[in-house]
């Protein structure tokens, strides 16, 4: 889940994440007819990195709507609210969001744990909510998704496919692509970065891999020797990782200056500039998998790409950039549903009418949009199952492998 100035490989651009921001708050035009789509994402501290990007392509999105007239007669801004990566802070932030009568839906958060604490505040005012990043499967299809896939909000979607997928991509590129036969897996307790370790372990292990031993670790720590003796002691021939970069770029520089010259493999929350630029030269060599394929493969982001770059944001969009964007559209697009349908005009009740209406709008989603084909199945999930991995090759990110997954 995701800090260079130029185009990378892939075309992941990344931008430093420190320095100063605006709140994201553009595009009102004074007018009775200005809507609010709220963003929430760590845009302080940890993952901030990733959190930026995602605010930022939002604002392109809101931006690209206002200029373009996407819906007559109606604009839109921005409300980003910084979560932290805590789970009460972006509770916090979505009641804020539900009670004010001009925001007609959510983009976010980056961190499927925040998101368990969000969604039944927005089922509850029945607000769309549309996750770029999140990619827990329980967030759509229930706890007991693997034996029985119940969707638990109806007014939760996302634009990212699930671990479910990107778990197996990755036990399949470790085991038939990179030929490893011997995994030590760890996570960081988290809601997604323990679920992610656990079906890596799963598709590892069916597939004809060992695993060489599993441990956990805690957000936040920075000394990790007894874990790398651990490893080194396992003989393990690669270190899957679920968890942010925070802690994995920390991981792999130890690992690797004990003489321990294995991989470390992890998801999309690795996946940002900023945890080679941590880890320095003993990221060489290490993989992440990531949503969807490189930016610059698709000609719809192309624009997208110039304008993040001209405006000079802040932040990382490759993980989730133009996912954001893509999840901000859905909403915009849904307005303007609503808005045909009655008459070419905005419904005057927003929060008991119009939000109702946007969420149904969503569900009926079919369009292009700058990732690929925006839509979403019965669970809210994206019918987007593209998949990259990627590695880090003279300090960057270079995509190696692009596709699906299916079990």
């Amino acid at each position: 889940m995701v800090i260079l100035t130029s185009v990378l490989t892939t075309g992941a651009l990344t931008l430093t994440a420190c320095g100063s921001r605006d709140n994201g708050k553009s595009g009102d035009s004074g007018s009775g007819n200005t809507l609010t789509i709220g963003v929430d994402a760590p845009l302080s501290g940890e993952n901030s990195t990733t959190g930026l990007g995602i605010q930022y392509g939002v604002q392109i999105a809101v931006d690209d709507a206002n200029k373009n007239n996407w819906v007559p007669g109606v604009k839109f801004k921005v409300n980003a609210l910084d979560d932290k990566a805590q789970p009460a802070t972006g509770q916090s932030n979505a009641t804020s969001l539900v009670g004010d009568d001009k925001t007609i839906g959510a983009v976010g958060p980056l961190n499927s744990g925040v998101a368990q604490s969000m969604q039944q505040v927005f089922t509850s005012a029945n607000m769309v909510e549309i996750s770029p990043s999140n990619t827990n499967p329980e967030l759509t299809q229930g706890k007991n998704w693997q034996t029985s896939k119940k969707r638990p909000f109806k007014t939760y979607f996302r634009t990212a496919t699930t671990d479910a997928l990107q778990g197996g991509f990755a036990a399949t590129y470790a085991y038939n692509g990179l030929k490893k036969k011997k995994a030590f897996v760890v996570d960081d307790k988290q809601t997604y970065g323990a679920g992610l370790a656990k079906i890596f372990n799963a598709s590892f292990s069916k597939l004809g891999g060992k695993i060489a031993g599993t441990d956990h670790v805690n957000t936040g720590d920075k000394d990790f020797s007894s874990l790398v003796t651990r490893i080194k002691k396992s003989g393990a021939d690669i270190l899957y990782y679920g968890g942010q970069y925070d802690e994995s770029s920390l991981i792999t520089k130890q690992l690797k200056d004990a003489g321990v010259k294995i991989p470390l493999f992890g998801g999309d929350g690795m996946f940002a500039s900023t945890y080679i630029e941590t880890a320095g030269k003993a990221s060489e060599g290490d993989l992440a998998t990531s949503v969807g394929v490189p930016a610059d493969t698709l000609p719809a982001a192309k624009q997208f790409i110039q304008t993040y770059k001209s405006k000079g944001y802040k932040g990382d969009y490759a993980a989730y950039g133009a996912y954001a964007y893509d999840a901000a559209t859905a909403i915009i697009k849904a307005v303007k549903a609503a808005v045909d349908a009655n008459g070419g005009k905005l419904p005057s009740d927003i929060k008991n009418g119009l939000r109702a209406k946007v969420v149904d709008g969503v569900q009926k989603a079919n369009f292009e949009g700058i990732t690929g084909k925006v839509s979403f199945d019965q669970y809210g999930d994206t019918q987007n199952k593209q998949l990259t991995v990627y590695q880090v090759e003279n300090g960057k990110w270079k995509a190696v492998k692009t596709g699906t997954f299916n079990g």
